[in-house]
């Protein structure tokens, strides 16, 4: 191939065009960058050094200096919120709403904004109504996401579960467990109004929508158990080993007691000793110490307690061994001396006061510590995120 001469000629110019064009880029970056405000830098500065109130200063004084910059306004807007001026957010971004020539963008980012203040000031119908507006495919998912916040705090249960729907689709990010606990509460909607086939309806589409969802079958057998069907209540309760077995214990009183009405007893008590061997629940543990005390009677609970103590020491387990032995001894007077048996029952009171009543279910989400179980976290509104067994505080 021969060398053509001319490109020689060329690559002068070549290498001067380069050479203008990123001079040209420079000049443009320089002069937005002298363009910003001094106050931006020293608001910049305050943020690093989580000096809020400073940062707050400085960039209303830059928004004062560049009333056209969205972007200052947004972050002024955004520490306002974080500082939990929500009034001076909301006055903020209704003003530049006010503005005329808006392009249809910058409407639909200040919009974005004012909707993040209403959500965090509380103003929930005004949130609901702005983020359904946002329909740009920029903004839909934030907007699906407090759109779902907005619906789970006001038990909209319907909207809630097309909103996940629609938000698991777009996102790919599985909203399962929460569709299936709202099916739930729609049930208890129905089970409270004593429709209790629309519950089921409602139980079997939770089920439908999520395989593992303990809940539902806690709800069915609950149902079965109210109308007198206790061997369907057993069934839904038993496959609960099978979704989440760590639930067991708050089944255990009421399988005992569907056992109890169709006088099997002595089955139920068999069931739940195996499902203790299998997954060794304290709260099990409880339940079973419990019915065999009131059914077998004292020294087969000390018998019971006594073999659970061996595998795993408990001070629990220990209160209720010296219970059972206490009323074993009291029951048979003269087999123990009255100065042992107070040692007994001393011994009893101390291990009573050391457990106190330190157990509670704590939210691996937020911390929260409840008595009760709850299958959402009354604070951080999280699905499942307490643990089937309380701990000790």
């Amino acid at each position: 191939m021969e060398f053509e001469f001319w490109w020689l000629l060329a690559l002068p110019l070549f290498f001067s065009l380069g050479w203008i064009s990123a001079r040209v880029d420079l000049k443009q970056l320089l002069s937005e960058a002298t363009a910003l405000p001094a106050a931006y830098f020293k608001g910049l500065n305050y943020l690093i050094t989580n000096q809020q109130d400073k940062a707050i200063e400085a960039f209303s004084e830059a928004v004062q200096a560049n009333t056209d910059s969205l972007e200052l306004h947004f972050a002024l807007g955004s520490l306002y919120r974080k500082r939990g001026e929500v009034d001076r957010a909301i006055h903020l971004h209704l003003h530049l709403l006010e503005k005329k020539n808006l392009e249809p963008q910058q409407k639909l980012a200040v919009t974005a904004e004012l909707a993040q203040d209403y959500l965090k000031a509380g103003l929930l119908d005004r949130a609901e109504e702005l983020f359904e507006t946002l329909n740009d495919d920029r903004y839909r998912q934030p907007a699906l996401r407090a759109l779902l916040e907005i619906y789970v705090q006001e038990r909209e249960w319907q909207r809630a579960i097309k909103a996940a729907t629609e938000l698991e689709r777009m996102s790919g990010v599985p909203f399962r467990i929460e569709i299936s606990h709202y099916y739930c509460e729609l049930a208890v909607i129905e089970k409270l109004a004593h429709r209790n086939n629309e519950a089921k309806q409602y139980l079997n589409l939770a089920i439908d929508a999520n395989k593992n969802c303990a809940r539902a079958n806690v709800l069915l057998g609950d149902i079965e158990a109210e109308a007198g069907a206790h061997q369907a209540a057993i069934s839904y309760w038993k496959h609960i080993e099978f979704q989440q077995p760590e639930y067991l214990g708050l089944i255990a009183p009421k399988l005992l007691t569907s056992y109890r009405a169709l006088h099997q007893t002595t089955e139920g008590l068999t069931l739940l000793q195996n499902y203790l061997q299998t997954y060794k629940l304290p709260t099990l543990i409880n339940v079973l110490y419990e019915a065999t005390l009131a059914e077998n009677g004292a020294q087969s609970a000390a018998k019971l307690a006594r073999a659970e103590l061996i595998k795993m020491p408990s001070l629990n387990v220990l209160d209720q061994l010296l219970q059972a032995r206490t009323i074993v001894e009291s029951n048979h007077e003269g087999t123990l001396e009255s100065t042992a048996l107070q040692d007994l029952q001393l011994m009893q009171q101390t291990v009573r006061h050391a457990i106190g009543n330190k157990t509670a279910y704590h939210c691996v989400q937020c911390g929260f510590k409840a008595k009760y179980h709850h299958w959402q976290c009354p604070a951080c509104n999280a699905w499942e995120s307490l643990p089937a067994e309380p701990t000790t505080i």
